[in-house]
């Protein structure tokens, strides 16, 4: 078991990335290399089976937005010293017929919109909003920490499940019962909200750098709300902010992006 535990610490200190937009080490157990092609492969795989809609106007906004979000975010690396830190990226933007209210931007760069996410966003402004969310999960390796704390947390499962051998079998699934859900309530849950709020901050000051006015943000996510039709799990269940809680980050954070935004001569 000691062997267990220093090689997980030993992983640990050598394993970690820096987050560009916060300079905070995170954990990165996967690295890129193995990631992306993986991440490249079930893009491909999922766009096999679905329907891909091509040529339309919906598809060229999407397109569209994508590449003036990620322009904003190389501006942005390029000025804060990560020039080339998109390099291994493969930019993709695609629209797939499906009635869920989704989108999602896979690590490396590979980027969906459901159809069912247009009619809330609106208009460009609120396809920004939900690229710049996006597209923020990836450039903060969110995807890969993700990964490492779910390694971490099986380690520990198998650590607590070396140190029981010698215990009843039922005081044993107790404690490995307790063990899989305190991890998750006190760990796994609070690490993906904080991402998603990461995600609104990278997200507001992308899309502001790309000329769309960071305020509508709110409106966007007032109507995602709206949808949810009073189905909000509580919030310490769930692996996102409730709306409320977002709403009030964003008209916290919007400020800073218009600041942001500013350097790059945009003004609102």
């Amino acid at each position: 078991m000691k062997k267990i535990i220093l090689t997980a610490g030993v992983l640990l200190a050598v394993s970690c990335a820096t987050n560009p937009f916060t300079g905070a080490k995170t954990m990165a157990l996967v690295n890129d290399s193995s990631l992306f092609p993986s991440s490249f492969q079930q893009y491909d795989t999922f766009l096999k089976g679905h329907k891909v809609i091509k040529g339309t106007k919906d598809a060229q906004r999407v397109e569209n937005v994508g590449k003036k979000i990620r322009a904003a975010a190389e501006k942005w690396l390029d000025a804060h010293g990560y020039k080339g830190y998109l390099a291994q990226y493969q930019w993709d933007y695609n629209l797939v017929d499906d009635k869920e209210a989704n989108a999602w931007c896979m690590p490396g760069g590979k980027i969906v919109f459901y159809t069912g996410i247009l009619p809330i966003c609106q208009d460009d402004a609120g396809i920004a909003t939900v690229m710049g969310h996006e597209v923020a999960h990836a450039l903060a390796n969110h995807g890969q920490q993700r990964m490492s704390a779910a390694m971490l947390q099986q380690a520990g499962a198998e650590v607590l499940t070396a140190a029981t051998t010698n215990s009843k079998a039922s005081t044993k699934d107790l404690l490995l019962s307790a063990y899989g859900g305190g991890s998750n309530v006190l760990g796994m849950l609070p690490f993906s909200r904080s991402h998603e709020t990461e995600a609104d901050k990278i997200g507001l000051t992308l899309m502001a750098i790309a000329g769309y006015n960071p305020d509508t943000a709110v409106a966007f996510w007032s109507r995602m709300a709206s949808q949810s039709s009073g189905g909000e799990p509580a919030e310490f269940m769930s692996t996102h902010p409730s709306n409320q809680t977002r709403i009030d980050n964003l008209k916290r954070l919007i400020p800073e992006a218009k600041v942001e935004a500013a350097k790059y001569g945009v003004k609102f």
